[in-house]
């Protein structure tokens, strides 16, 4: 199978982090740029891409702790071994665009809803 040159730690990373294209395409833009501020609109119009779409796109990797988010401006940081993992990341989508694609559209949707269950939120 195709999916197999993927490395576990990277496949487990996408299960646990990565529910679209969109997501993983946006990770990976501002991860490339990290010394840069990101506002959903320029993001939407580097990734081609619907605003509405890519504000919950950052707003979901904000809360995995993969981007930082102040007054609605987004940044790369998150901690070194995190950082390690979606450099791996970054070059095996490189080489292998395809299967990391399938294992984003083939992934549970469920799991992450699942775990979003057991997440404690905020009142408002």
């Amino acid at each position: 199978m195709a999916d197999d040159v993927i490395p576990d730690d990277v496949r487990d990373f996408i299960l646990r982090h990565i529910d679209s294209v969109a997501q993983l395409e946006a990770l990976l833009l501002l991860r490339a740029n990290g010394g840069q501020d990101w506002d959903v609109a320029r993001t939407a119009a580097r990734l081609y891409a619907g605003e509405e779409e890519i504000r919950k796109v950052l707003t979901q990797l904000c809360a995995d702790g993969l981007l930082s988010c102040k007054d609605n401006i987004y940044r790369y940081e998150c901690p070194l071994d995190v950082r390690a993992i979606i450099d791996r990341l970054a070059e095996v989508y490189r080489r292998h665009l395809i299967p990391i694609t399938n294992i984003i559209h083939t992934k549970p949707r469920r799991i992450r809803e699942f775990a979003d269950a057991f997440k404690f939120r905020k009142d408002t």
